[in-house]
């Protein structure tokens, strides 16, 4: 069985009779649960309206880098992210390669995520693009040494991932490990240790080959599991198994379907 560490479901172009078949389609591919990310804390309430009903939807509480017109207090992002039903704190750090004119807002909401983080003991969602040196810093700096999370996404070096993996963190990988371009990302994943592994589609964002061009959906987290089994020369079974053991594992309240 696989989960889909990291997927939008608030953001997919469709109503929510569709959003039902949609998660239909990856629970008959093997999708046990599902991770729905805020990028928005302005959004969080009607994100969670939407997906609360799935019982195998579990929920983040977070800002995105690039939604700092968005961004919150810290006091605001703390009364979300301590409902009981949020699993994580996220997405939340840091991306100069799109907004670097934001660098400094950037900085001061990772940190009240980071926080946050602390805080309620749950896990950080980390998306992280071109700030390589500040994202690892400031986690050194601010995260206490219980604090987990996760590096959603990953497309940057081995050695940021290995610092990560230092911190307690998990390094999850897209669908852009399939695509045409990314050669350097596939010797990155084939160094990642398999227990600090997870598997996401970020959804409807970044469909793996071969839907490119479609609308990215949970259930495509299937061909993500099968490319980075293939590269890591293990069964599908294999990924898929210890892949899911490391989800709950870092969410440990995310365990609704498997308990």
């Amino acid at each position: 069985m696989f989960v889909d560490s990291h997927c939008h479901l608030d953001r997919l172009k469709q109503g929510p009779e569709a959003l039902a078949e949609t998660l239909n389609f990856a629970r008959t591919r093997g999708v046990e649960h599902f991770l729905c990310v805020c990028v928005s804390v302005a959004d969080f309430d009607s994100m969670r309206e939407a997906v609360i009903v799935f019982d195998d939807v579990s929920v983040s509480c977070g800002v995105h880098p690039l939604h700092q017109d968005e961004a919150c207090t810290y006091d605001e992002l703390l009364e979300k992210a301590q409902q009981s039903d949020v699993v994580a704190v996220g997405e939340t750090g840091l991306d100069y390669f799109y907004s670097p004119e934001s660098k400094d807002v950037q900085l001061t909401s990772f940190i009240d995520h980071i926080k946050v983080a602390n805080v309620t003991n749950k896990p950080l969602i980390i998306h992280t693009r071109d700030a390589r040196e500040d994202t690892i810093n400031l986690l050194k700096e601010h995260k206490d040494p219980s604090t987990k999370g996760v590096l959603h996404c990953f497309t940057e070096s081995l050695e940021m991932a290995q610092a990560a993996i230092e911190m307690d963190f998990y390094i999850s990988i897209s669908g852009i490990v399939t695509f045409n371009s990314a050669d350097e990302l596939r010797e990155v994943v084939k160094e990642i240790p398999l227990e600090r592994l997870l598997i996401e589609t970020d959804s409807p964002w970044l469909a793996p080959v071969p839907h490119r061009g479609k609308q990215n959906q949970p259930g495509y987290v299937v061909e993500v599991a099968e490319f980075i089994a293939d590269l890591k020369g293990i069964s599908v079974k294999e990924l898929a198994r210890i892949t899911t053991e490391n989800f709950y594992t870092l969410f440990a309240l995310a365990k609704k379907s498997a308990a």
